[in-house]
């Protein structure tokens, strides 16, 4: 079987519970889908995705009436982080051995003397903190100064955030190239660089979609390298870009919302449709405005939205077009804390030509997405991962 072209949709951090090194991660019952679920009102509203089999995988109610079409599964992460960055980088075949560094204190005054030396700016936070509430609690002396602020989180990023009006948007952009390149490097180089940028006053501070994320290069040929050698498209949607960097990409738009990140999915599969290779969208509303800030209803509505736009996408698909669908980690809203969750993923794999849904398992490395669209594309050298090209029917 080989299918012209493959569609990957990545659920920013709607885990599936159950992973077996939840322990070491403090994640013991974490379980994204299912404590969303048992939340809402008669349980999730999402027959697409129950059709592609989410039901069979995930702890959520049972739906009798929906017919099965798609092939399901979950897949076990092995990288040593929780993160996006690490997520992603298994899919295609990079598993991250060594955790990225994190600040659990926040940074270090060697890390924070070095932003101000190259960037030529001071500074404000220096925190471990809510993106919304340090820019509402400092955004007043961030006006007063000019100073850009600085803080973490759990994950391994340096984020930056200032109001247009004060750093304009393409200077915010250089002081994060600064601090990809020349400030966070050796033992700080961290999974990312992330620029926040903001507008609005005081108690109406809004974050706006021209964020952008500066990405750890990888040091291993990932999926995207050999597509791209081999003549085929690797068109990335949203976050993709950044995540890898534009890393032989030969395009990426972005965009601001998941709204957006189906308009323009959907548009870009038609426009290749001549053409023969990958199309990859990350969907980042569930983990941003929703997983991260602990809101639970917003999450599940995020979810049924998305669910259904996903209907009339499904619906475009071509005998020779597969979807698949998971995500990068977990990031349970009815969890402690605001880091994301140690869980495996769903894996939902579906296209008209399919003549039997089947189940996939549980697989032991995201890795195995990444080596299934090799073998459909005819390519070999990915050292992780098996694929499961064959078991579709």
């Amino acid at each position: 079987m080989r299918f012209k072209r493959i569609i990957v949709i990545v659920m920013d951090s709607v885990g599936a519970g159950n992973s077996s090194d939840a322990a070491a991660f403090g994640d013991t019952g974490a379980n994204t889908l299912g404590h969303i679920d048992a939340a809402m009102e008669g349980g999730l509203k999402i027959p697409n995705m129950r059709r592609m089999g989410m039901g069979n995988i995930a702890d959520i109610h049972a739906d009798h009436s929906i017919h099965v079409v798609g092939s399901y599964g979950r897949m076990q992460e092995t990288a040593a982080g929780k993160d996006t960055t690490s997520g992603h980088w298994e899919f295609m075949g990079n598993p991250v051995a060594t955790p990225f560094p994190t600040f659990p204190q926040a940074f270090p005054e060697t890390l924070t003397r070095a932003f101000e030396e190259k960037t030529g700016y001071g500074y404000l936070g220096n925190e471990v903190a809510s993106g919304t509430e340090i820019i509402e609690r400092l955004g007043p002396e961030h006006f007063r100064t000019g100073k850009p602020i600085i803080y973490t989180s759990a994950d391994s990023v340096f984020q930056i955030a200032a109001h247009n009006d004060v750093i304009p948007l393409q200077e915010l952009y250089r002081i994060c190239e600064i601090t990809r390149h020349e400030v966070c490097v050796g033992p700080y180089e961290v999974g990312r660089i992330i620029a926040r940028p903001f507008i609005g006053r005081q108690g109406a501070f809004i974050r706006t979609g021209d964020r952008r994320d500066y990405s750890r290069m990888p040091k291993r040929k990932m999926v995207f390298s050999y597509l791209k050698e081999a003549g085929y498209m690797v068109v990335g949607v949203g976050k993709i870009g950044d995540i890898y960097a534009n890393l032989d990409l030969t395009e990426s738009y972005h965009t601001a919302d998941n709204r957006e990140d189906m308009q323009v999915l959907t548009t870009q599969l038609q426009a290749h449709r001549a053409q023969q290779g990958l199309l990859m969208a990350n969907f980042v509303d569930f983990d941003s405005q929703f997983g991260h800030r602990r809101n639970t209803p917003g999450y599940g509505q995020a979810l049924e939205d998305f669910d259904r736009d996903l209907g009339p996408f499904m619906a475009q698909l071509q005998e020779d077009e597969l979807l698949m669908i998971t995500a990068d980690h977990g990031n349970d809203p009815t969890w402690p804390g605001t880091d994301h969750t140690r869980e495996q993923v769903p894996l939902l794999v579906y296209s008209p030509a399919l003549q039997e849904s089947v189940s996939l398992g549980v697989r032991s490395t995201y890795a195995d997405l990444g080596q299934t669209i090799m073998e459909n594309f005819g390519l070999t050298g990915l050292e992780k991962g098996t694929s499961f090209l064959t078991q579709l029917k």
